[in-house]
């Protein structure tokens, strides 16, 4: 298939960037589907480290086009930012390698107060947001007062935009004692950015379509990790958009058939609050953060870690309907002495197979785990399967077996290159 989409398994922070950018040198196109400046997937190229939040993984490479789809809540000041930085590296972003949809939904000062204002009235059950106004502006959109990319095109229809916005963010604040905005403030802000932003404006939708119809290889980056779906993940601790891999048809606006890649760790990390089943609030834990470098790209907030969870990814590749793994990061492992991988779970005397829905229930999950020997043996930067230790491999295998469907990559180090091919694609 020319098509694939790339989704995460778990919290997130699974290693998609790099994968992204390593399978983009056989595509032409990288998308953006979902999310925001709330993503931050980083990439090691020749020792250089690069941190994306917006762009598609494949901008660094300076032959692909790379989209960000009408799924993107798009924050045009933060763009342009990410943009301007890695010219400063030498890598040039313009109106021919990077097409914005039109139909995305406009980030603004508003949408990131509310986010800061409701978070803290959460008080002590804070959702653990990345107050970048990603999910106010997608209240505005299922609201139907959003300001789209293609509304700063026409200042009739951008004015009547900004007081359907402002009428509603204006009511909340006076509610809440908070000052008002003014419609100068708003129109100010949209005016600073938009000749900068219009220039990559396109009719994403209909350009897909042609280079499907030519014949081209579109990847679909997914950002964040299926347990942080609005519908599917852990609920209310989640993003506020679909993060699995049906989301890709509609934050792009094209149809298909594509190949589904999951991308999992070899452990587990969440940032930010809510249920975490096999974590690890202990020197394993404290281990896996140090030597994985647990630091969150968007936030700098350490990584909660734990033990790879086999019931929740085995869940992630059925809701996704994913045919492929990548498992990433299995060198943080090799100091271990033993490593354990969750196979279940335990609640009232019950026994689950599946993440329920219930938060009541998730946050009393105890897991049931199995315990492997480690290999005792450096892999990072290995880039043969003939150099992985044999309790390794046995690890791989019995992951494989547990979710159900074979692991074809191994990523080894944050480089590029570290990857290690077990099965064909």
């Amino acid at each position: 298939m020319n098509n694939i989409v790339i989704v995460g398994l778990q919290w997130g922070d699974e290693g998609k960037g790099k994968i992204v950018d390593y399978l983009s040198e056989n595509a032409d196109v990288v998308v953006r589907f979902q999310g925001g400046n709330n993503a931050g997937h980083t990439i090691v190229i020749d020792d250089e480290v690069y941190k994306l939040n917006l762009l598609p993984s494949a901008v660094l490479r300076a032959d692909k086009i790379s989209i960000i789809g009408n799924g993107v809540a798009l924050d045009s000041h933060a763009l342009v930012s990410e943009i301007e930085s890695l010219k400063v590296k030498g890598v040039d972003v313009n109106y021919n390698n990077l097409m914005v949809s039109e139909s995305c939904p406009l980030i603004l000062s508003v949408h990131k107060d509310k986010e800061k204002l409701f978070e803290d009235l959460n008080g002590n059950h804070k959702i653990g947001t990345t107050n970048k106004g990603i999910g106010p502006c997608y209240e505005d959109k299922v609201g139907r007062r959003a300001i789209r990319l293609c509304d700063l095109e026409n200042t009739d229809e951008l004015n009547q935009r900004v007081d359907a916005l402002l009428s509603y963010h204006n009511a909340i604040r006076k509610g809440l004692n908070y000052q008002v905005v003014k419609k100068e403030e708003i129109l100010k802000e949209i005016q600073e950015i938009s000749e900068k932003i219009l220039l990559y404006k396109k009719p994403v939708w209909k350009i897909l379509n042609d280079f499907m119809k030519e014949g081209k290889k579109i990847i679909f980056e997914g950002a964040q990790g299926a347990f942080l779906d609005i519908d599917h993940g852990t609920y209310p601790f989640v993003t506020s958009s679909n993060t699995v891999a049906s989301q890709a048809i509609t934050g792009s606006g094209l149809s298909y058939n594509a190949h589904i890649i999951g991308v999992a760790k070899a452990y587990t990390t969440r940032v930010g609050n809510g249920p975490f089943p096999t974590e690890q609030n202990n020197e394993i834990g404290d281990s896996l953060f140090s030597i994985g470098k647990e630091l969150g790209t968007v936030s700098n907030r350490r990584r909660r870690c734990g033990w790879f969870d086999a019931v929740l990814v085995r869940q992630a590749v059925q809701l996704s309907g994913v045919s492929s793994i990548v498992l990433t990061k299995l060198d943080i492992l090799d100091s271990f002495d033993t490593i354990k991988i969750g196979t279940g779970y335990k609640y009232g005397g019950k026994m689950y197979d599946y993440l329920p829905a219930s938060h009541s229930i998730q946050k009393e999950l105890e897991p049931i785990y199995e315990e492997f020997p480690g290999w005792k043996e450096k892999t990072q930067g290995k880039r043969s399967v003939k150099e992985l230790p044999a309790n390794l491999m046995k690890y791989v295998r019995k992951i494989e077996e547990l979710i159900g469907v074979p692991i074809h990559l191994i990523s080894t180090s944050p480089n590029r290159e570290d990857v290690i091919k077990l099965k064909n694609l």
